[in-house]
């Protein structure tokens, strides 16, 4: 899957500035940006609209299709993981940027400004931070204003390494590949579909397995 790095501050920091100068920046470059938001509450749907009375009604998930718009509403009985919601996103960006998912274990850049309030505490798997001054901390550090280097940070640390790649998912979990089977999966499967009549050039490729239990 795309890999992640979240951007994570204090309230009315800048998180979602930054996210917009970094999903321009990277966007210029030729890389496709998804982003997650973490909120409290959905604010799209409502009571009596016809994709909640679908949703009422027991559908497991809906999708309101527009000319230029589509939007997935999917039911949850728990908050989901990291590589839960990645699997949504699918083959087809670069990099996904969180806002938010400050407890969960992706890299995160922290976003920091004197004036909103001290650095966050116990962050775990903190890649940077950009701030508005320079801080006595051991984290590399970028200025606010400083959007090439991050986004150089985030090419050169995970586009870039990560422009191949394979997933392996079974009954839903994500399955940890080391280079050998993730080599030999490869291998197989190209030299598989490669076998087919009229396939052309492999760019990207989607297998998909359901089985009947017992």
């Amino acid at each position: 899957m795309p890999p992640i790095v979240s951007i994570v501050g204090r309230s009315k920091v800048g998180k979602t500035t930054l996210i917009e100068k970094l999903v321009r920046e990277l966007g210029s470059r030729g890389y496709k940006i998804a982003t997650i938001k973490h909120a409290q509450e959905a604010t799209f749907d409502s009571s009596g609209k016809d994709s909640w009375r679908h949703l009422e009604a027991g559908s497991a998930a809906v999708v309101l299709n527009t000319p230029d718009r589509l939007v997935l509403i999917k039911p949850c009985s728990k908050a989901l993981t990291i590589p839960e919601i990645e699997r949504f996103f699918g083959e087809d960006y670069d990099l996904i940027l969180g806002e938010g998912f400050k407890r969960l274990s992706v890299p995160k850049i922290e976003v920091h400004r004197r004036e909103v309030g001290p650095l966050l505490s116990g962050l775990t798997r903190l890649l940077a931070i950009a701030a508005s001054e320079r801080l006595d901390t051991r984290a590399r550090q970028f200025s606010l204003d400083d959007i090439q280097g991050l986004a150089d940070l985030l090419e050169t640390g995970f586009i870039k390494p990560q422009a191949e790649r394979i997933a392996l998912y079974i009954n839903g979990d994500p399955v940890v590949l080391t280079a050998f089977p993730r080599k030999i999966i490869t291998s197989v499967i190209l030299a598989v579909v490669a076998s087919l009549k009229n396939i052309g050039e492999i760019r990207g490729l989607d297998i998909s397995l359901r089985r009947k239990s017992g």
